[in-house]
C-alpha cells in the first residue's frame, strides 16, 4: 500500500455512491487494471491510498458481507 498519488498517467476519479453532496464523509476511487486508488473527496490534492486490485476486491467483498 502506498499513500502518494501516481504520476505516470491520468486517473479517472469516481465519487462514492454513498456521497450525499452535503460535505459528509466521502471518498473517491480511481481503478486501473492492477491498482485501486482512494482519496478523500474534500482533499483531492492530499494523500492517495493505493492497493492492489486483488486487495481492493477482498475489501469490497468484506463490505458486502457486513
Amino acid at each position: 500500500m502506498t499513500t502518494t498519488a501516481p504520476t505516470d498517467r491520468a486517473l479517472v476519479w469516481h465519487t462514492s455512491s454513498h456521497s450525499n453532496g452535503a460535505g459528509g464523509e466521502c471518498v473517491e476511487c480511481a481503478i486501473t487494471p492492477t491498482l485501486a486508488h482512494v482519496r478523500d473527496t474534500k482533499k483531492v490534492g492530499g494523500p492517495v491510498v493505493t492497493v492492489t486490485g486483488s486487495a481492493w476486491g477482498v475489501f469490497l467483498q468484506a463490505l458486502k458481507r457486513g
